[in-house]
């Protein structure tokens, strides 16, 4: 096969499920002060191959390092406006991702009354197009 039919935009997908860090993120003075736990899944949408490198793909550790990053770094107000910032640090580093999508989980939100879970998702496709190499034109 070629690499442009290799290459094309892709439907399949690398699934991280689940990364739970501690942060300081939210709108209350609290949250900023005591922090809680967040839970992230990242789904990338890229065209996979089947060539045994990792030169090949998307290295998960260092989509999972991304994700750190950010989710310990600098408080944001909104969960929104983190996953946002997710979405942007993967696909400005991950070149063969064509869509990503984030979903924050904040499982301790203080909201009164009794819940399971409260999580915002944020998905953003990459605007351009594939060139013979593989990598985006």
């Amino acid at each position: 096969m070629s690499d442009h039919l290799t290459r094309a935009r892709g439907h399949d997908r690398i699934v991280l499920s689940g990364l739970e860090f501690f942060g300081y993120h939210g709108v209350y003075e609290e949250e900023g002060r005591l922090g809680a736990r967040f839970i992230v899944d990242v789904e990338l949408t890229l065209a996979l191959t089947a060539a045994d490198s990792i030169k090949e793909t998307v290295d998960y550790g260092r989509v999972y390092r991304l994700v750190e990053s950010a989710v310990t770094g600098p408080r944001y107000r909104l969960i929104e406006a983190l996953a946002n910032h997710i979405v942007q640090l993967v696909l400005a580093e991950e070149v063969l991702v064509d869509a990503v999508c984030v979903r924050v989980h904040k499982p301790h939100a203080p909201l009164p009354g009794v819940f399971r879970d409260v999580y915002v998702e944020v998905t953003r496709e990459r605007r351009a197009t594939h060139g013979l190499s593989g990598r985006l034109a």
